[in-house]
C-alpha cells in the first residue's frame, strides 16, 4: 500500500516541477515530507520494540515460528527505510549516477518480494508443525531455519538482478557519471524489463497463493474439530487477501500508464480501502475471539475505522460508475475534477 502512495506522490511532484515553479509547490513538498517522516518514526519505533522483546526472550529464539516473524520485521524495516530514502531523494529532486541508484532500487524490490515469500514460508512452517508434530524435518528446526532464510534472500535478489541486467541502456547515459532521478520506471524503462517484471509478479503471486491456500486447507481439515478453528480459518484467508492486494498495488505503482488514468487510480484506492477494512475487521474478530477487554477510548477508533471503510466501499463503486459515465458520454469534454491530477480531491 505504501508503494502506491509513494509513487503517486513522486509522479505528482515531477509533473509540478515540469511547469512553473511556485511557492505552492514548495509548501506541498514540505507537507508531504512532514507527513511521511513522523509515520516512519512511529513504525520504526514499533519494530525496534518488538525486536528488542524478541532478542531478550530466549523462548522466542528456540522457536522457528518466532524466528521467521523476527526476520519479517527486519525485512520490513529495510523496506521501509529504503522506501523513505528514495521518497526523500525524489521529493528533493536529488540526482546522482545510476551506479548508486541501482543498489537502492534493488534492495527495495527484493525486500518487497521477500515479504510474500516470508508469508508463504510462515504458512509452510505452521503446516509442518501441525501436520507432522513429531516428525519435524531438520530444516524447520530453530537451529537450521537460517538455511531457509538464506534461500529466501537468494530468490528475492536473483529476479531483480536479472531485471536490471536485461534492459537496453542508452549509450549517451554513463552509469558512472550521468546523474539521474532515482525512480524505478526511469532506470527500468525498457519494454522487456516491464514484461519481465509483470511475469515475475504474476509468478510470485501464483506460487505464494497456491502455497498459502494449500496449507490453509490442510490445517483447516486437521483442526476442524478444535475450538480454535475460527481463527485458523480467518488468518490464512487474511494472508492470501493481503498478498493479492500488495502484489496488485505493486504492479499498479510500477506502471506509469495506470497513474495517468482516473479509472485505475480509483481502483487502487478501492484496494487500499478494502485492505484497511479487512485489517480492522480481523483485529476486532481476534479481540472478540480472545475475549480481550480494554477501555472504550481504544475501541471506538477501531469501530469507527471499520464502519467508515465499509461505507467507503459503496461510495467508491458509485464514483467509479460516474467516472465511466463521464468518460463515455463526454469523451472530449471531461470535467477537470475527473482528470488524474485533481482526482485525489474526490
Amino acid at each position: 500500500m505504501r508503494f502506491a502512495r509513494e509513487v503517486c506522490l513522486i509522479v505528482h511532484i515531477c509533473r509540478m516541477h515540469t511547469g512553473n515553479a511556485t511557492s505552492h509547490t514548495s509548501l506541498s513538498v514540505i507537507i508531504k515530507v512532514c507527513v511521511v517522516i513522523p509515520f516512519f518514526c512511529v513504525f520504526l519505533c514499533c519494530i525496534v520494540i518488538m525486536l528488542r522483546i524478541f532478542a531478550t526472550n530466549r523462548h522466542f529464539l528456540d522457536n522457528s515460528r518466532y524466528i521467521l516473524f523476527a526476520y519479517m520485521l527486519i525485512n520490513d524495516t529495510l523496506q521501509l527505510l529504503v522506501s523513505v530514502i528514495l521518497f526523500l531523494l525524489v521529493m528533493c529532486l536529488v540526482t546522482f549516477p545510476t551506479v548508486y541508484c541501482v543498489p537502492l532500487l534493488l534492495l527495495s524490490t527484493s525486500t518487497f518480494m521477500n515479504t510474500t515469500l516470508i508469508l508463504a514460508t510462515m504458512s509452510l512452517e505452521r503446516y509442518v508443525a501441525i501436520i507432522y508434530p513429531l516428525q519435524c524435518p531438520a530444516a524447520w528446526r530453530s537451529d537450521r531455519i537460517w538455511i531457509i532464510i538464506l534461500s529466501i534472500w537468494f530468490l528475492s535478489f536473483i529476479f531483480p538482478m536479472i531485471e536490471f541486467s536485461i534492459g537496453e541502456r542508452d549509450p549517451a547515459v554513463d552509469i558512472l557519471s550521468t546523474p539521474v532521478l532515482c525512480i524505478a520506471f526511469v532506470i527500468n524503462s525498457s519494454p522487456i524489463q516491464a514484461l519481465f517484471q509483470g511475469a515475475v509478479n504474476i509468478l510470485f503471486f501464483a506460487v505464494v497463493s497456491v502455497v498459502i491456500l494449500f496449507t490453509y486447507i490442510q490445517i483447516l481439515l486437521k483442526t476442524r474439530k478444535m475450538r480454535q478453528n475460527k481463527v485458523c480459518v480467518v488468518i490464512p484467508f487474511f494472508y492470501v487477501f493481503l498478498c493479492c492486494i500488495v502484489i496488485v498495488l505493486r504492479i499498479f505503482a510500477t506502471n506509469r500508464h495506470f497513474l495517468d488514468n482516473s479509472r485505475y487510480i480509483l481502483f487502487a484506492y478501492m484496494l487500499i480501502n478494502d485492505t484497511l477494512q479487512l485489517l480492522s475487521s480481523v483485529i476486532l474478530f481476534l479481540l472478540v475471539i480472545g475475549l480481550v477487554t480494554f477501555p472504550t477510548v481504544y475501541c471506538v477508533p477501531l469501530l469507527l475505522l471499520s464502519a467508515s471503510t465499509f461505507m467507503n466501499t459503496t461510495l467508491i463503486l458509485a464514483t467509479m460508475s460516474l467516472e465511466r459515465y463521464v468518460a463515455i458520454i463526454y469523451p472530449l469534454q471531461c470535467p477537470a475534477a475527473w482528470r488524474s491530477d485533481p482526482l485525489f480531491s474526490l
